[in-house]
């Protein structure tokens, strides 16, 4: 009988627990400070979340493994490599932008500071700790551990009935594919008599139970695409990114979205590479799906100005995850590690959306409605943040200046490619034209003059610190991208 081997490597794991560490603080301080002293519990996040960050530079282009059963490199619960150290990053990342971005409303009691830092912390060391899980247990129990916070976050603005009506959608969406994919996974243990990713992918399996190993694989990617919000299961999305404080908004439509994409690349590149030709047809349906029906449902919202920014950059991420679903399907029909591509957009991806979200938290401060109407001449009042919203919508269309996100389109695109899934290139063609058309229509509503006199206000420091950040990392990456496609090169497991 296997046991597990007691020692443990705590540099591997430093980041996540730092992030969960630091929410335990939060929690207890948060029962001792004065009202007044609440700003304190932002300061402490912040810091914890930077050194969560600076917990991932031992672990750069290093591959280490923990939680291991004996000395069988394919039973290990937790291994860091390289998919494991970019995912991580972007989540850290970008939980820490969203920290920056949430230190105005928490300062000024909009949102309870105790109760917002410590889920924000919670769901941020889940979303660390999903890209390192190894076996479906730890992998399902990372996805929960991010998950069930952003539920109460959500539902944060107290007395406000569209973020009510936000948590209770998001919620009943996330516990039904919580279920479903539990199901598939029950499938698999049965016909495969493990866990581990990797032993599943070498399990000989009894050909009577064939088609219940099909059945649960099937499962259990429904259930990761209700997390990546893939068409048709992204019903959430719209309502609740609305629905949600702001920087929440901003949280789910990047680390969200990383956490339900890093678990469907471990369960189909890794775990279920024998079944390539049940989840690559699937999967390549749905990025086709996606990426069309967020376009097409962002070009309505550009149509009409009276709808809110939030709502498009909503429908905006539902087609990006389009875009993040094809290098997925391309793995499919290739011996190459075309996941790496995936990662690469996500990366870009991350920034510039956050980047976006930033500029939105400091329109809606003057119109919180938050109306594509109201960004008219956000240049006259707010030069710097107009072009710094350029920018990033730039970056998302993949137009230069914004090159990082035209390579990264490129990078998906030759995806497709190289798999022979031509069909699915020509779709992703037409979308990328077809999303030109609104962010293109968004930044120009940026220049135009502005509708009597521009209203200007003070700007919070913190908004503006994050606006700053994210425009310098998306300009670095745009002067130097081969920071990050390089993960589009690279084997990653």
């Amino acid at each position: 009988m296997s046991s597990l081997v007691q020692s443990v490597d705590w540099v591997a794991i430093a980041p996540p627990t730092i992030a969960a560490a630091t929410a335990l603080i939060v929690l207890v301080t948060d029962l001792f400070v004065r009202e007044d002293r609440k700003p304190l519990l932002g300061a402490i996040s912040v810091t914890g979340l930077v050194a969560s960050l600076l917990a991932l530079i031992p672990l750069y282009e290093e591959k280490r493994s923990t939680f291991c059963l004996t000395t069988d490199p394919a039973a290990c619960s937790y291994t860091v490599d390289r998919f494991a150290f970019a995912i991580q990053l972007l989540v850290l990342a970008g939980a820490l932008l969203t920290a920056l971005l949430s230190l105005t409303p928490t300062a000024e009691k909009k949102l309870p500071a105790g109760e917002f830092w410590f889920l924000l912390l919670s769901s941020a060391s889940g979303a660390a700790l999903l890209p390192a899980s190894r076996d479906l247990a730890t992998l399902l129990v990372a996805l929960e551990v991010a998950s069930l916070p952003a539920f109460a976050l959500v539902g944060l603005k107290r007395g406000d009935a569209r973020s009510s009506e936000a948590a209770l959608k998001f919620f009943l969406s996330s516990v039904t594919a919580t279920a479903v994919m539990l199901l598939g996974i029950s499938f698999v243990y049965a016909a495969t008599g493990t866990l581990y990713l990797n032993r599943i992918a070498d399990a000989q399996i009894d050909p009577q139970l064939d088609t219940l190993t099909q059945a649960g694989v099937v499962l259990t990617l429904v259930g990761f695409a209700f997390k990546t919000a893939a068409v048709p299961f992204h019903f959430w999305v719209p309502d609740t990114y609305v629905g949600a404080p702001l920087p929440i908004a901003a949280y789910l439509s990047v680390v969200g979205k990383a956490v339900g994409f890093s678990g469907l690349i471990l369960v189909t590149v890794m775990a279920f590479p024998a079944y390539a030709d049940v989840w690559g047809p699937a999967i390549a349906v749905l990025a086709a799906l996606t990426m069309t029906v967020g376009n097409v449902a962002a070009l309505r919202q550009q149509a009409t100005r009276a709808h809110s920014a939030v709502r498009l950059l909503a429908w905006s991420s539902v087609a990006q995850a389009g875009y993040l679903l094809v290098p997925i399907a391309a793995a499919a029909y290739t011996t190459d590690d075309e996941v790496g591509a995936t990662v690469a957009y996500a990366l870009m991806y991350a920034v510039v959306n956050l980047g976006a979200f930033a500029v939105a938290a400091l329109v809606s401060r003057a119109n919180p409605d938050n109306r594509i109407s109201d960004y008219r001449g956000l240049y006259a009042s707010r030069p710097l943040a107009a072009l710094a919203m350029a920018f990033f919508l730039l970056c998302l269309a993949g137009l230069p200046p914004g090159i990082i996100g035209l390579f990264a389109k490129v990078t998906v695109f030759q995806a497709a490619v190289d798999a022979r899934l031509g069909w699915l290139a020509v779709v992703m063609a037409v979308n990328v034209v077809i999303a030109l058309y609104y962010y293109l229509q968004w930044t120009a509503t940026l220049f135009r003059a502005p509708e009597g006199e521009p209203v200007k206000h003070r700007a919070p420091t913190a908004i503006t610190a994050t606006i700053a950040l994210a425009a310098a990392v998306a300009v670095v990456l745009s002067g130097v991208p081969e920071l990050v496609l390089h993960y589009a090169a690279v084997t990653l497991f």
